[in-house]
């Protein structure tokens, strides 16, 4: 894992001997970062809980309710309520997720096709709903995830209840595929 002699710059870090040690400044400054870059949407799907992958710009999140086997949100890390409020460099930035996404999706669980959702009705900053779309049923952990719009618009109301552990799972397996592991 990490140095345990790591020194964060907070204070002090007992190491597993026992012993003191100063923390890094420079966790400090990453603490800070991901504090003051979670706004209510994000928090709403369950960051950082839910969080899959974290860029410098966007977050990929595990959607709470799987209308689809693989349902994500991307969620802008910034309190623009507007996708033209978005600097310059996030929109640069999109295309190099969004062509992470549909990989790591694919190597998780191949899709027919894939639906972005920019609703922003009721949780304002930006995001989307990333769902995978399904010709057939598919199943993941003995649970199975049905399509219930295919082939339409999906149907956001129709979700398998996810047990904690099915979620874990969901969750550790995506963020293996979206780090290129398999």
């Amino acid at each position: 894992m990490g140095d345990s002699s790591v020194n964060t710059g907070m204070g002090p870090h007992i190491s597993p001997d026992g012993a003191q040690k100063p923390i890094h400044a420079s966790f400090l400054s990453q603490l800070r970062g991901k504090l003051w870059t979670m706004n209510t949407t994000m928090q709403k799907f369950g960051y950082p809980g839910s969080l899959v992958k974290e860029h410098h710009h966007w977050c990929v999140l595990l959607r709470p309710q799987q209308v689809t086997l693989g349902s994500l949100v991307l969620a802008a890390k910034s309190d623009a309520t507007a996708f033209s409020d978005l600097p310059p460099t996030a929109f640069a930035e999109l295309s190099i997720v969004i062509t992470e996404i549909e990989q790591s999706l694919r190597r998780f669980n191949p899709y027919d096709k894939i639906n972005y959702l920019m609703l922003m009705m009721v949780d304002p900053h930006v995001h989307m709903h990333v769902l995978p779309r399904y010709a057939k049923p598919q199943s993941f952990d003995a649970t199975e995830f049905v399509d219930a719009g295919w082939p339409g618009p999906p149907d956001l109301k129709s979700a398998p209840v996810l047990t904690d552990k099915l979620r874990k799972n969901l969750l550790w397996t995506l963020q293996l595929r979206m780090s290129g592991e398999s």
